[in-house]
C-alpha cells in the first residue's frame, strides 16, 4: 500500500473541494446571504486539511495500483460529503449534522433524496451548492481531480475503474488523465448546451444552472417544492431529453466526436436502453391516459417520468405515487435497471441487465443441447467468462445488499412499499420512491440510524459496492 500517495491524493481532493466551494460562496455574495460565513469557514477548514495532507505526505513513488484506487475513491467521497455538509450545519439551515451529511451524500452520489421539507426557504447559496454537488459527483470526484492534476501516475486508470459505473472501464486515450479530460470536455459542452436551451425557454439563470447541474449529474435537486411541475412544457421537454442523453454511455459521444458513427449505431446497450424507454413510455401512456387531458399531456408526463427514473435523476412533473399499479410497477423495474454503463446515471446498468438475460438464455440452450458450445455476445464481441462471472456475482451481491438494507429499514414504522422503494431509490441513486418517500415527500421522517444506513446505500450504489467495502477494510492498509 502506497500510503503516502493515498494521503497526498486525498489532500488534493480536500483542496479541490475548497476551490469548488468558491462558486456557491460567490452566489451567496451576489444574493447577500448570511450563509456566506458558513462557506468561508468551511473553505478554510478544507484548505487547511488538504494542505497539511499534501505537505506531510509527499510520496516517494506516485504509482497507484488497484488497492490504492479503492482506498482513494472510498475516502475521497466520504471527505467530500463530510466537509460539504458543514455549511448547512454552520449556517443553521440544517442543524443536524446527520441530516446535512445525508443531504450531501445524496448530492455527491447524484441521488437527489432529500430531508428538506421546505426547499424554497433555503438560501440560494446552499441550494446552488447542493445542486453543484450533483455536477461534481456525476462524472466522479476523482475523474475531476485526475483531469486537473498533472502528476498522478498513468496507473490511475485504477481510480477510473474504481469510480466509474459499469461492468468495465477502459481508456479512451493511452493516459488515464487524458481520458478524464475528454470525459469532462464532453460533460461541460453538454452542460452548457442545456443551460442555453433553458435560458431560451425563459428560465432564470440561477434556476437554469441548478436544474442543469441536477440533469447533467442525474441527481434531481431542484429549487421548488413541486420539482419541475410548474415550468412550461418546453422546459419540461428540454430537461426530459437531456436526462435521456446523460444516461447514455459517454464513450459513444467520444465515438461521435471522432466520426465513428457506425460504431455508435451498433451499440447493443444503446438500443436496449432506448428500447426499454420506448416500451415503458408506451405502457404508461396507455395506463394513465384517462388521468390527463389529452394525448400530448399524457405523453409528456410519461416521457418525463420514464426519463427521470431510468436515468436515475429523480425530477418530477407529477405525483406518480397516484398512478395505477401497472405504471408504478414499470417505474420500479426501470428504477432497478437504470441507464447505461459509463454514464452519470445509477442503477444496475443496462449492459449488466443485457448480459444477465443473455446468460440465462444460454443456460436454457445448454440444458437442451448439453454438448453445444455457446458464447454470450455484447457489442458484437464475445463476453469473456471472467466478465460474465463478475456480472453475475455483482448481481448477487447487489441483491444481498438491497435485501439487508430493506431488512434494517423494517424497524421503521412505514409501509413495505415505502421502505422497499426507499432502499431501491437510494441504492440506485434515484431519490424519490413510492409511498411516504414519493416525489412530493422527503426522507425527513426516517430516524438518524436509517439516514446513515441510506447514506451508506447511496455510496454503495454510486461506487458499485466493491470500492467502498474494500477501501474501508483495514486489511487493505497493510503493506502486503
Amino acid at each position: 500500500m502506497n500510503r503516502r500517495m493515498v494521503l497526498n491524493t486525498l489532500g488534493y481532493i480536500s483542496v479541490a473541494n475548497a476551490i469548488l466551494m468558491l462558486l456557491p460562496t460567490i452566489v451567496s455574495i451576489i444574493y447577500r446571504e448570511a450563509c456566506l460565513w458558513a462557506f468561508l469557514i468551511t473553505i478554510g477548514i478544507s484548505l487547511l486539511m488538504g494542505l497539511l495532507l499534501i505537505l506531510l505526505s509527499r510520496p516517494g513513488t506516485k504509482v497507484i495500483y488497484a488497492k490504492e484506487g479503492f482506498v482513494i475513491v472510498s475516502y475521497a467521497w466520504l471527505i467530500m460529503a463530510g466537509i460539504g455538509a458543514l455549511p448547512f450545519v454552520i449556517s443553521g439551515e440544517i442543524p443536524s449534522y446527520v441530516d446535512a451529511f445525508f443531504e450531501m451524500v445524496s448530492g455527491f452520489t447524484t441521488t437527489g433524496a432529500s430531508i428538506l421539507t421546505d426547499v424554497e426557504a433555503m438560501s440560494k447559496g446552499l441550494l446552488f451548492w447542493r445542486s453543484f454537488s450533483h455536477w461534481i459527483g456525476g462524472m466522479g470526484v476523482l475523474v475531476f481531480v485526475m483531469a486537473i492534476i498533472p502528476n498522478i501516475s498513468d496507473r490511475s486508470i485504477h481510480i477510473l475503474r474504481a469510480e466509474m459505473p459499469g461492468p468495465e472501464v477502459g481508456k479512451l486515450r493511452p493516459k488515464a488523465g487524458d481520458t478524464a479530460k475528454i470525459l469532462y470536455l464532453i460533460y461541460i459542452v453538454m452542460t452548457v448546451v442545456q443551460i442555453v436551451l433553458l435560458l431560451f425557454g425563459g428560465m432564470p439563470l440561477f434556476e437554469s444552472l441548478v436544474h442543469t447541474f441536477g440533469t447533467a449529474g442525474t441527481g434531481g435537486f431542484g429549487v421548488k417544492a413541486d420539482s419541475i411541475a410548474s415550468y412550461s412544457p418546453y422546459l419540461q421537454w428540454v430537461i426530459a431529453i437531456f436526462m435521456i442523453f446523460f444516461g447514455v454511455n459517454f464513450n459513444l459521444y467520444y465515438l461521435i466526436l471522432i466520426r465513428k458513427i457506425k460504431s455508435v449505431f451498433k451499440s447493443t446497450e444503446l438500443w436496449a436502453y432506448l428500447g426499454i424507454i420506448i416500451v415503458s413510455i408506451t405502457l404508461i401512456c396507455i395506463n394513465i391516459y384517462s388521468m390527463y387531458d389529452g394525448f400530448s399531456e399524457t405523453l409528456r408526463a410519461s416521457v418525463f417520468q420514464v426519463a427521470s427514473i431510468i436515468s436515475t435523476t429523480g425530477y418530477a412533473t407529477t405525483d406518480f405515487n397516484l398512478w395505477p399499479v401497472l405504471s408504478k410497477t414499470v417505474l420500479l423495474i426501470i428504477m432497478i435497471v437504470g441507464a447505461c454503463a459509463g454514464s452519470t446515471a445509477g442503477g444496475l446498468k443496462v449492459s449488466r441487465a443485457v448480459i444477465l438475460v443473455k446468460a440465462v438464455f444460454r443456460e436454457f440452450k445448454k440444458m437442451l443441447h448439453p454438448r453445444s458450445v455457446r458464447v454470450v455476445k455484447m457489442e458484437g464481441k464475445s463476453v469473456e467468462e471472467n466478465t460474465l462471472s463478475s456480472v453475475t456475482t455483482y448481481f448477487a451481491v447487489y441483491m444481498m445488499c438491497v435485501l439487508m438494507i430493506f431488512l434494517c429499514l423494517g424497524f421503521e414504522p412505514f409501509s413495505i412499499e415505502t421502505n422497499f422503494s426507499a432502499t431501491l431509490a437510494c441504492f440506485n441513486n434515484i431519490g424519490p420512491g413510492l409511498g411516504s418517500v414519493g416525489p412530493t415527500s422527503s426522507y425527513a421522517q426516517y430516524s438518524d440510524f436509517s439516514k446513515i444506513l441510506l447514506s451508506i446505500a447511496m455510496l454503495l450504489g454510486r461506487l458499485e459496492i466493491y470500492p467502498l467495502i474494500l477501501g474501508l477494510n483495514p486489511v487493505v492498509w497493510k503493506k502486503r
